[in-house]
């Protein structure tokens, strides 16, 4: 089996793994408050992070001041990032977060051009506008099916560019495992903090449950995840990302009886088609 074929089976992987885990998450919503299961999640992750790192060496206290700042930048994004996808899980549909979500493709090549100096040709960014366009035809602004929450969702795409390009800035100075552990004990502990001032549900059996499931769900998309970028050739792996968007359809459909209207179909087939285009551009620059 090829590096490539491998490498497109983790980001599959990877991609299920957080579709579980934001379908678990949703049906938390009305049962735990927001910051209640952020807070759970977050300490159950951190956990089995902090296992993964202390076996493969910790490597924060060789970080100058520079980089420590930018790694507490990347965890402040993961915060607010965090913050805004629960809140949007509980309050729209599945399938309709995860296609805005699919902008992140177009985002992260834009700022990476506007702030980091990276090139940028006038195909990518007609694609990236168009893209922009369909995630008009989700979020339907102004229209009768406008909801608030999708600029939540909007909201996680900022900072989840931000966390993506502080990776960049780091680079190879800090593993990856690394990285995800300071973001989840970020997440925990401003979850924490918050959760202390709303009242504080009683877990159940079942919830506590689905908080391990869904814990165990992200710790392994961390994992495949960061084996997809470390096999094969990222450009080609990275257009598997597309089957999050596929997955959260069958959550979606399957356990909370969703689907998305016809202009949000097209808007996720746009959006869809011009990231798959903006990848491929970008993998035909670097041959």
């Amino acid at each position: 089996m090829s590096d490539n074929i491998r490498g497109a089976f983790f980001m599959i992987a990877s991609m299920v793994c957080f579709a579980v885990n934001d379908a678990i998450i949703k049906s938390l919503g009305g049962v735990l408050p927001a910051f209640q299961t952020l807070a759970v999640r977050g300490g159950l992750v951190v956990l089995l992070l902090a296992v993964l790192v202390m076996r493969s060496g910790w490597q924060v206290h060789k970080l100058g001041q520079r980089d420590r700042m930018i790694l507490s930048l990347r965890a402040l994004s993961e915060v607010g990032a965090a913050f805004f996808i629960v809140t949007a899980l509980f309050n729209m549909e599945l399938a309709n977060m995860n296609a805005i979500l699919q902008i992140l493709p177009l985002t992260i090549p834009l700022a990476a051009f506007l702030f980091l100096g990276e090139p940028l040709g006038w195909r990518r960014i007609l694609a990236i506008s168009i893209g922009f366009l369909g995630m008009l035809l989700i979020v339907k602004p102004g229209g009768d099916g406008f909801n608030i929450y999708s600029l939540f969702c909007l909201a996680a795409v900022v900072c989840v560019t931000i966390r993506d390009l502080t990776a960049r800035s780091l680079g190879a100075k800090l593993s990856s495992q690394e990285m995800s552990f300071f973001a989840a004990f970020g997440v925990f502990v401003a979850a924490s903090l918050a959760a202390a001032f709303e009242p504080w549900a009683p877990i159940s059996f079942v919830a506590w449950t689905a908080l391990l499931a869904a814990s165990v769900a992200i710790f392994f998309g961390y994992i495949v995840s960061v084996l997809a970028i470390r096999t094969g050739d990222v450009s080609f792996t990275a257009q598997f990302r597309y089957v999050g968007l596929i997955a959260a359809l069958i959550l979606g459909h399957v356990f909370f009886s969703e689907w998305p209207d016809f202009y949000s179909f097209i808007g996720a087939g746009v959006i869809v088609g011009t990231g798959a285009f903006t990848i491929y551009r970008q993998r035909s620059t670097h041959i």
